[in-house]
């Protein structure tokens, strides 16, 4: 209880007029209401020239002796200012004498005319006041024992109290301590009930170190079960050998990407302290590049350039100290981030790495392979302790009572102990909550009116923020007042310090993410709006070089205050002028994803961009077109033709027709997924009606996209002369656009063209070498660029694109018999799908290395290479190119004899095949043929030969027609008729020479002579 009245108030009302003494009186009432309820008491009532509020009545908190002797001194400090505009405008001033007092009351509701609290402690804090001299605060010994920790006092002489029979105790009290808990806790309790699951991390980190290898390790467990405890044990442990980096994952991160990579970087020192780190690396110049675009201060890099350049900046820091990376709240990371960690966990080498996880059990839906088991994967998921460990706990916590109320309250769970035991030590016994978001709620409800406006303003901040970010969003009057309460927030453990190396002032983490929730939650949704709004503004304002980085942050709160105006009813002007900036921040955010190739997260930021920003503006109608092509790319087909329809109206109408035919162009690359080979018509009638109106508008994007389309018309077909000469085109007119971002997949696909086509191979040879050293050259003088030299040759900036030209080389090298080569550039290529993660290209790229094996007579190392990509394709539910695969697998099956085999592989691609898929269509035909005519079926075997034999002569594929010739060969041998197939063997062998696949026509004259000399065995027998 406080009392607070105006000493020597008589000569004030004598000195007063009636109306001018009510004025002041209710400034002064109104004054003292403000302090007051800031810390959270209740004005009972003013009596005459007096206060009496209560603390603790209706809503009790742990602390409510501080708040009220802080709220004393606050009032004294108002009524400072106060009476410096009193003296100004009146010339009187108030004196105020305040008696604080704590004790048993009994409570009542002064709805229905009682009064709120009565007692004798009432009595007690009414004499302290009256004994207390002008200015003075004066305190009881209950409240004197519950603040010793927290204000300077000074006892003074007992007081003779009216009505009391003894003196009343009493100290001064002369200031609060900032910074200092109102009852000591400790906070460093040893770990229990947790030797097994500390020995199992050990244990991962030591085979990392033996094996000098990256372990991926996942500690899985709900909130609060002491996931982030049990590694920072570990940390302590290895302090002395490792090298321990941490970053965390923001709950709101579906478009930041790499925030918790940044976090390690910054950690780490930055630019400067990498560049140091690196010294001995010959790759430095290329890594410090690719992270600068990480943390947005040079051009975004692919995705795969990045992951190679993160690889290598952690395995160097490996090789001089072991290294252990811990990602907290993985369960809130991008999917492109998880590649990421999937990718470093795969493919890091020599270089001893414990790659920690912490994530809650749900995050396994979405990644079941982080479980692991394996060598270089595994996981755990903490269990709750056991009540003997939950007691030892409390015992540490020097919790004497209530345990076993503690303990089945907890469920075993840490922070459930923890918490509800700090509960108790702050004197709420009874507010033992039976979960842990009870107790969270409860607590937060606890708190004073600043400290709770300082965690909620935190809250909007997010999980780690700074004092200054806080402070920008409280008021004017106040930000004096949140160094303090986030002191406060410290000492009660809801947040804690935290280390900052990117800004100078200080920083704060709440305890757990489900405090932030709980204060998060409780805010009103108005006040989340403004506050959401003014964390934007603080965020541009202070952003500096990492404006670029932090743009997806800024747009996110500018959508949550539109969103939350939208849902109380309030979308004036200005909350629409929010809405358009969060679209135009998550647009440009979105197409810095798209450029990097991170599919996911573009998706993300383009679709809420889309979805914030009016129908006719021009970011939206781009965000739309961006978000389609972005949707195809991630194999979101159901959504994509709605988006990209959505953009050619839109775009149409706008009387936009550059970005009217892109989204039309497209759109029709998705329908070629979605309906293979039953839209060739419309390709070259959407392509070619497109392609001079392009013209006309300069648009040399829209025409490499155009040409690009123009050329997909002939895939199914197997027109590769005519796919090459649209792809030229469109790789000339890629040439001269900005970013240049489509010329390493139209570079790939060119010399594929060349490879399949009616190009001779020595030409082809040539035209993939110049491609490949053209790729390298316009990464030279393309935006960030880099280049590599490995084996005297220049790699190009996209090593994946390197890959795929090798993969082309190595058939080639294959036709003139450099089977040594071959084998060493689909190595190559095979070392570079891996070191880039990239499962996909590699699966599908297994007809390659076949194509060699198959070439230098090994048709079971060709089926090998072949299951395995069959294998790998399934396991990632993809059906288009797996068809093919099968086809091939068919082919080399029956090659190798294994018939039976053969032909329910050729029953497998028949069933998924496109029926205008030609050269799938001829590949399995001929291996079914072959594998029936072994069977007898001889009918049905020519059939099929003959119709593949038609199928491939469409084309201009020479090898697919020569293997078409060859099957059907097969089956007449076997029907007896050696001349015709004699003669199909050798237009075969023409047909091979025309491409200058010359062990293939070798072959084929081998073949000849042998179908020969058994006809003339035969005849002579």
């Amino acid at each position: 209880m406080l009392f607070a009245d105006v000493a020597d108030s008589t000569p004030l009302a004598e000195q007063l007029d009636p109306e001018p003494l009510r004025h002041v009186m209710s400034r002064y009432f109104d004054r003292s209401r403000e302090v007051l309820e800031r810390y959270g008491g209740t004005v009972e009532k003013f009596i005459g020239d007096a206060v009496m509020a209560v603390f603790g009545v209706p809503e009790l908190h742990e602390d409510d002796a501080v708040r009220a002797v802080r709220a004393a001194l606050e009032l004294r400090e108002a009524l400072a200012k106060l009476n410096r505009e009193l003296e100004q405008e009146l010339g009187v001033q108030l004196a105020v004498r305040v008696g604080v007092n704590t004790g048993e009351v009994v409570a009542g509701d002064p709805s229905d005319g009682g009064t709120l609290v009565t007692g004798d402690a009432v009595n007690v804090a009414k004499r302290l006041e009256q004994g207390a001299a002008s200015g003075e605060i004066l305190v009881g010994p209950a409240t004197q024992r519950l603040v010793r920790s927290a204000a300077l006092l000074e006892p003074i002489e007992p007081l003779a109290a009216k009505g009391k029979a003894e003196r009343v105790s009493a100290w001064r009290l002369l200031a609060a301590i900032p910074g200092v808990p109102a009852i000591s806790r400790r906070l460093d309790i040893p770990l229990v009930g947790r030797d097994h699951e500390l020995e199992r991390l050990r244990n991962a980190y030591d085979r990392a170190v033996a094996e000098r290898e990256c372990a991926l390790f996942t500690l899985l467990g709900p909130a609060g079960i002491g996931k982030s405890r049990l590694a920072c044990e570990l940390f302590d442990k290895l302090a002395e050998e490792a090298t321990v980096l941490v970053g965390g994952c923001l709950a709101y991160g579906e478009g930041i990407t790499f925030w918790p990579l940044n976090e390690v970087l910054r950690e780490l020192g930055g630019e400067p302290a990498l560049a140091k780190l690196l010294a001995d690396d010959d790759a430095a110049d290329l890594v410090l590049a690719r992270v600068a675009a990480i943390a947005g201060r040079a051009p975004a890099a692919s995705t795969r350039e990045t992951f190679w350049a993160v690889r290598r900046l952690f395995e160097s820091l490996a090789r001089r100290r072991p290294l252990v990376l811990c990602f907290e709240d993985v369960h809130w990371a991008e999917p492109t981030f998880l590649d990421l960690i999937e990718y470093l966990a795969g493919w890091v080498r020599e270089a001893p790495i414990l790659l920690l996880c912490l994530a809650r059990p749900e995050f396994l839906d979405d990644r079941p392979r982080f479980v692991g088991g394996g060598a270089e994967a595994e996981s755990l998921v903490l269990r709750p302790l056991a009540d003997g460990d939950a007691i030892e706990m409390l015992k540490a916590l020097g919790a004497e009572s209530e345990r076993a109320r503690i303990v089945e309250a907890a469920e075993g769970n840490p922070l459930y102990v923890e918490q509800l035991a700090a509960a108790l030590a702050e004197g709420r016994p009874e507010a033992i909550p039976p979960t842990l978001h009870a107790l969270l709620a409860a607590r937060l409800d606890r708190l004073s009116t600043g400290e709770r406006r300082t965690i909620e303003h935190a809250a909007v901040a997010g999980r780690d923020f700074w004092q200054d970010a806080v402070a920008e969003l409280t008021a004017t009057e106040e930000r004096t007042e949140v160094g303090r309460h986030l002191l406060a927030l410290v000492r009660k453990d809801l947040i804690r310090p935290a280390r900052s190396t990117e800004r100078p002032d200080d920083a704060f983490r709440f305890g757990h993410a489900l405090i932030r929730d709980a204060a998060y939650a409780a805010i009103p949704k108005k006040r989340r709006a403004l506050l959401h709004e003014q964390f934007a503004g603080w965020v541009e304002a202070t952003a500096g070089a990492r404006a670029a980085e932090l743009e997806e942050i800024v747009g996110y709160h500018l959508e949550q205050t539109y969103r939350y105006r939208e849902q109380l009813g309030s979308l004036d002007e200005a909350a629409r002028r929010i809405g358009e900036r969060a679209g135009d921040a998550l647009g440009s955010a979105g197409r810095r994803a798209f450029a990097r190739g991170d599919m996911p997260a573009a998706v993300n930021l383009l679709a809420r961009s889309a979805a914030l920003l009016p129908g006719d503006h021009p970011t939206r109608l781009q965000a739309l077109a961006e978000l389609g092509s972005a949707l195809m790319r991630t194999g979101d087909f159901s959504r994509a033709d709605a988006v990209l329809t959505e953009a050619v109206e839109g775009a149409a109408a706008a009387g936009d027709k550059r970005l009217e035919l892109r989204a039309l162009i497209d759109r029709e690359f998705f329908r070629t997924f979605t309906t293979p080979g039953d839209s060739t018509d419309e390709i070259v009638r959407v392509a070619e009606a497109a392609i001079p109106l392009l013209e006309e508008l300069g648009d040399e994007l829209g025409l490499a996209k155009a040409w690009w389309l123009r050329s997909e018309a002939e895939v199914n077909a197997g027109r590769w002369a005519a796919r090459a000469s649209a792809l030229e085109r469109a790789l000339a007119h890629s040439r001269r656009t900005a970013d240049r971002h489509d010329e390493p997949t139209l570079t790939a696909l060119l010399a594929q063209a060349l490879a399949y086509g009616p190009t001779p191979v020595p030409e082809a040879i040539r035209r993939c070498e110049q491609l490949r050293l053209e790729a390298g050259g316009a990464a030279s003088t393309a935006t960030d660029a880099e280049a590599d030299r490995i084996d005297g040759r220049w790699l190009n900036r996209d090593r994946g694109v390197e890959a795929a030209i090798a993969t082309t080389l190595a058939e080639l090298r294959a036709m003139e018999g450099d089977f040594d080569e071959a084998r060493a550039l689909c190595a190559r290529a095979q070392g570079l799908y891996d070191e880039l993660g990239l499962r996909f290209m590699h699966a599908t790229r297994c007809l390659s290395p076949a194509a060699v094996e198959l070439l230098s007579g090994d048709p079971g190392a060709a089926a090998e290479e072949l299951r395995r990509g069959y294998q790998a394709l399934e396991a990632m539910g993809e059906r288009g190119v797996r068809s093919t695969v099968a086809a091939f697998l068919a082919h080399a099956l029956v090659a190798d004899g294994r018939y039976e085999e053969g032909e329910a592989f050729s029953e497998i691609s028949e069933q998924d095949a496109a029926a205008a898929d030609v050269v799938t269509q001829v590949v399995w035909r001929g291996a079914r043929a072959r594998a029936l005519a072994r069977r007898g079926d001889l009918t049905a075997a020519e059939r099929l030969a003959r119709e593949g034999v038609a199928l491939a002569r469409s084309t201009d594929f020479l090898d697919l027609q020569a293997g078409s010739l060859l099957s059907l060969a097969d089956v007449m041998c076997i029907r007896g008729q050696a001349q015709p197939a004699a003669e199909l063997v050798e237009a075969a062998r023409e047909t091979y020479e025309r491409k200058g696949n010359l062990v293939a026509a070798r072959n084929a004259a081998v073949l000849v002579a042998e179908i020969h000399a058994t006809a003339a065995d035969a005849q002579a027998r």
